[in-house]
């Protein structure tokens, strides 16, 4: 068995297995429910005790025991209990629950014993079993638990047990689950049969339907009405498309309701008449109208499920596919018929309608208007133009707007006309400032458009110049006076009056011949207007250049910058005279040349001469100008003046630094003089024979003046150097200072030689007698210096006499012999640079390193 909260105890769980069969003898007595002589309703019968039993009291007779019948319902997967005993009273000592489902035999489902349960092997088929205090309780309850349980049980009361029947008879309701709708087609055309079907898996009877519909394109759920079919089953007959949408079922029992998963129902149909609506909306007769580069744009809407597919046909021809045709800024090769053709793909089904489009488009730009002086220069046409358009322009004069009176007269007399417009104002009867409009309407210009024109005389007058054409060949007179409306007219006399040229407006150019008879001849420029009475006038002389000059003679000193200034005069026309400049050798001075700068104005001319030198750049320059009707030239002398010479200069001071690479050089000034600098130069002082002395070269420049020394090195010293100083100012130089060379550095080693002289005889004395004594100790080796040094002469030796001189050497004694012993090293110490004798012996070279004395 199962076991409940705690195990039995082992002599407590036999008694309740041996209780089992007498429980269930019980169970099969004949005193049943339905024969019991007990009322329905007792619980508990008592009887008298047979006999004293261990239990807690004494055990009824089973013919006296208590009978009890209900019914419980319960839902699978929640949780049901089924009690013993009635509400209130106390829990059974012992308690046996069994399960019988339909009419099979009764099965143990679990027994208990006070706190102790134990629960059947196979009572997991009914769901989670448990019993506390005798109470049955199913959680999770299965759809097999649905059946007769019955329980019997021993019930303490005073001081005895009773006994108790129940029989329980359980309902398990199975919740409905989640509906599907399973329409008979997904799209249906429209007019034909369509059903819906409401299709749930389990549920208790009864079950209660319910249909809901929503619009495709959203919106509050409704019920349909007035549709057949009821229950699980809805049935559209015929569809329309208003049955189109979303549809969900719902589905009910004791238990739950249930909602299905939305499904839509598409409804098939159309394309209808397509409706074509024009935008901006233009009707007219027999279609529709649009202004030139207006947007228009036209729309197609035929109803159709699936939406249609809409193509545009414009005179028959494909031009574009879509429920709206945008015709940006529209032209005029645009207009004609439009048709809207709509299909349904799914249907295979068509539909279309035409429209006719005309388009006004207006002339190109904007229109013209011009005033003119009429041939007698008395009045003036107004004129307004602006041809073109579909249909022509309309066009109409209107005259000052602060005149009502004199508007409306005007708009009488000028009247309407198309494209071109024109009207005669007369200049006397015409106020210098008046304005006049032209007003133009069209159907393609809803604002309309305008032009005016306003009369005016310009301020000032006429200006008259002359100019030369290249090579001075003919000569231009200019005469200009701009502005006004009407412009001014312009023409040219001579002197005298005579008409020279055509008038003109705005400008009036004369050309003739350059020659030198046009040289102080007037030329008058007179101008008219319509709106003025008097007309104006300018003259014009044309003059050869003249010239003038700043000075006539400039001075400069050498070095320095000189300016020559020229410039024009007068108040004639110079018909553009180009000033020049020649230098002394009467070349003309062009721009880009190193020693010349040119600075021009519009009437002057200056030349700068850099760098002044003398006497090249001294001389007459002259200024030239020249025009198609004469020239003109002015000289102006340039001085350039020298710098007075520098003083002379002395050499006080060369000699040699003690390596011979550097000197030191002083010098000194002689007499007064403008000063800027000096300069040393160097040469050598000896060349080779036969070859000319070498040029100076500069040894140090840009020396200050306040300066009187300068160390100069990188000089060789086997070169003996030539030196002189000269003297600068500005661009001069003064006399070369007497040339020199450097002298000797006054000789300062005589401690040095002499503290090695003394050291060198020191150590010569201590070798000599170090090696006196070495050949006196080594007698028998060296015998020949021993003799040569201690040998004394014995009586009657003498040495052989080879030469008189020796002769007379024997005969001076033994006192001779010592000195000329000690005189035997006296051939070293003759110099060096002496020739040597072929002979004597070779000499013996001997080096002595005395160091020296700092």
């Amino acid at each position: 068995m199962e076991r409940g909260r705690a195990p039995l105890p082992p002599r407590r769980g036999l008694w309740l297995l041996c209780l089992l069969p007498a429980l269930a003898g019980g169970e099969q007595s004949p005193h049943t429910p339905e024969t019991s002589p007990h009322p329905p309703g007792a619980w508990l019968a008592e009887a008298r005790p047979t006999r004293r039993t261990s239990g807690p009291g004494q055990l009824l007779a089973a013919g006296e025991a208590a009978y009890e019948e209900r019914a419980v319902t319960g839902v699978r997967g929640r949780t049901v209990e089924l009690s013993c005993g009635p509400g209130g009273s106390a829990p059974p000592a012992v308690v046996f629950w069994s399960f019988a489902a339909g009419s099979g035999p009764p099965r143990a489902v679990a027994v208990g014993s006070g706190p102790e349960a134990a629960v059947a092997p196979g009572a997991g088929t009914l769901g989670r079993v448990t019993l506390r205090n005798g109470t049955l309780e199913l959680r999770e309850l299965r759809a097999a638990a649905q059946g007769r349980f019955l329980c019997q049980g021993l019930f303490p009361e005073r001081g005895r047990l009773r006994v108790g029947y129940a029989a329980v008879l359980l309902r398990v309701l199975v919740p409905v689950s989640k509906p599907f709708v399973r329409p008979t087609a997904a799209a249906v055309a429209e007019g034909a049969t369509v059903a819906l079907t409401c299709a749930v898996r389990e549920g208790t009877e009864p079950r209660s339907f319910s249909w809901q519909h929503q619009q495709p394109r959203g919106g509050p759920s409704a019920s349909p009405e007035g549709l057949g079919g009821a229950g699980a089953e809805l049935r559209l007959t015929p569809a329309n498309r208003s049955h189109a949408g979303w549809y969900v079922c719902t589905v009910g029992n004791e238990v739950n309701n249930r909602t299905s998963e939305p499904v839509y129902l598409d409804i098939v149909y159309g394309p209808d008449q397509p409706a074509i609506s024009v935008e901006p909306f233009s009707p007219e007769a027999g279609g529709f109208s649009a202004g030139e580069r207006e947007d228009v744009v036209l729309t197609c809407l035929a109803p159709s499920n699936p939406p249609s597919r809409y193509v545009w046909l414009h005179n028959g021809s494909q031009v574009h596919t879509g429920p709206t045709y945008v015709l940006a800024a529209i032209a005029r090769a645009q207009a004609g018929t439009y048709t809207c053709l709509a299909e349904n793909t799914h249907l295979q089904t068509r539909t279309q309608a035409t429209i006719v489009l005309t388009v006004y488009y207006p002339p190109a730009g904007s229109p013209s208007c011009s005033a003119v002086a009429t041939g007698d220069l008395r009045d003036v046409a107004l004129r307004c133009r602006w041809p073109g358009g579909f249909p022509p322009v309309r066009l109409r004069w209107v005259g000052p707007q602060d005149e009502e009176e004199e508007e409306e007269e005007e708009e009488g007399v000028m009247g309407t006309s198309f494209s071109v417009a024109t009207s005669i104002q007369p200049g006397a009867a015409t106020r210098n400032g008046s304005s006049f409009s032209c007003l133009a309407s069209h159907p393609a210009l809803p604002q309309g458009a305008a032009c005016g024109t306003t009369l005016w005389v310009p301020a000032g007058g006429p200006s008259c110049a002359a100019a030369a054409t290249k090579g001075d060949e003919f000569v231009m007179l200019r005469c200009r006076w701009e502005g006004g409306t009407p412009p001014v007219t312009l023409r040219w006399r001579d002197g005298g009056g005579r008409a020279l040229g055509d008038p003109a407006p705005f400008a009036a150019i004369l050309v003739l011949s350059a020659n030198g008879t046009l040289g102080g001849r007037d030329f008058i420029c007179a101008a008219d207007h319509p709106l003025q009475a008097a007309g104006a006038e300018c003259r014009l002389r044309l003059e050869v250049p003249e010239l003038e000059a700043e000075r006539s003679e400039v001075a400069v000193l050498e070095g320095g910058e000189a300016r020559l200034a020229c410039r024009r005069r007068g108040g004639g026309a110079y018909l553009g005279a180009t000033v020049v400049w020649y230098d002394p050798e009467d070349r003309e001075v062009t721009p880009g040349l190193a020693k010349y700068r040119l600075e021009r104005g519009e009437e002057w001319v200056n030349l700068s001469i850099r760098d002044a030198e003398w006497p090249r750049d001294g001389g007459i320059y002259r200024c030239a100008a020249a025009n198609a009707v004469g020239t003109a030239s002015l000289p102006v002398r340039l001085r350039v003046d020298r710098y007075p010479a520098p003083p002379n200069v002395t050499i006080s001071k060369l000699r040699y630094t003690r390596a011979r690479t550097e000197v030191r050089l002083e010098w000194r000034t002689q007499g007064t003089g403008n000063l800027t600098g000096f300069v040393v130069q160097r040469r050598q002082a000896k060349k080779p024979s036969r070859r000319a002395p070498g040029p100076w070269e500069t040894a140090a420049g840009d020396i200050e003046p306040h300066s009187r020394d300068r160390r100069l090195g990188g000089l060789d010293p086997a070169v003996i150097y030539a030196f002189r100083v000269l003297a600068v100012n500005h661009r001069t130089a003064g006399h070369p200072s007497e040339v020199q060379t450097p002298a000797e550095p006054p000789f300062e080693a005589y401690p040095a030689v002499t503290g090695a002289a003394v050291v060198g005889m020191l150590v010569a004395t201590v070798a000599s007698l170090l090696a006196m004594r070495c050949i006196a100790r080594h007698r028998d080796t060296l015998p020949r210096l021993h003799d040569l040094l201690f040998r004394v002469a014995g009586p009657g030796a003498q040495e052989p006499i080879g030469t008189p001189e020796d002769t007379e050497t024997t005969g001076s004694g033994e006192e001779g012999a010592a000195p000329r012993d000690a005189a035997a090293p006296g051939p070293a110490a003759e110099p060096l640079s002496a020739p040597p004798d072929p002979t004597d012996e070779p000499p013996v070279n001997v080096t002595v390193t005395t160091p020296a004395t700092p």
